[in-house]
């Protein structure tokens, strides 16, 4: 049975109606859900075949494109064939459900060659390219190591793309949760849009993990036209 097999064995119409307004612009969409997802990749990428199967695997579904996805991440190969993989798979990127589940927890032999893979990708004019860059960084690179250059590359990202821009928001947001000081005193003298700015602001206010008082005091620093 082919992976699309599997997947359409696999397919929840009312998940998939639900789930289509989440994504515009996916056509070819399922309709399965991300933990069954996972499952399949894991057995993929425990195979002996699992870079065979990547070699042939179909794309025209949002699940296939994902699978892939998930595969590269969990596959046991050296950084530089996975960043060979990932190479390959992101022009497959189209929108901001394949970017953000494909991201994964780096082990720590992958984590130098990452972040160096990533360093061109924060100047790509590619809307997805530039996304799986930043959303990568939010969940393996705010540390002390590289805080300071993680945030100018979001200072310096001008693409308009609507989630270009969101992922800066959510990464500044994961930045101030970790870096509080740090974090604010960058955006008192950003280069930010207002808009990501001000998306910025409310992904700090919307988090769980900060307090009260402080989403009061980030309130007073919205930027007002």
């Amino acid at each position: 049975m082919t992976l699309r097999d599997q997947l359409f064995a696999l397919a929840d119409p009312t998940y998939r109606d639900f789930t289509r307004p989440l994504i515009p612009g996916v056509e070819h969409l399922i309709g399965v859900r991300v933990p069954q997802l996972r499952r399949l990749a894991r057995e993929i990428a425990r195979s002996a075949t699992w870079r065979t199967w990547l070699d042939g695997a179909q794309s025209l579904y949002l699940e296939e494109r994902i699978v892939q996805g998930l595969v590269i991440g969990y596959a046991r190969c050296a950084p530089d064939e996975k960043l060979h993989l990932l190479k390959r798979f992101l022009p497959l990127i189209d929108n901001w459900a394949v970017c953000d589940i494909c991201c994964w927890h780096l082990h720590n032999d992958e984590r130098q060659p990452m972040w160096e893979f990533l360093q061109p990708r924060f100047a790509s004019q590619q809307e997805y390219e530039f996304r799986f860059a930043v959303v990568m960084s939010l969940g393996n690179f705010v540390d002390e190591e590289h805080l300071d250059t993680l945030l100018m590359h979001l200072d310096s990202a001008r693409l308009e793309g609507y989630y270009a821009r969101m992922g800066v928001a959510w990464a500044l947001s994961v930045c101030y949760v970790k870096f509080p000081e740090r974090t604010e005193a960058y955006l008192h003298g950003s280069a930010l849009d207002d808009w990501t700015y001000n998306k910025a602001l409310q992904k700090i206010i919307e988090s769980n993990r900060v307090d009260a008082a402080t989403k009061q005091h980030i309130r007073t620093l919205k930027r007002r036209r």
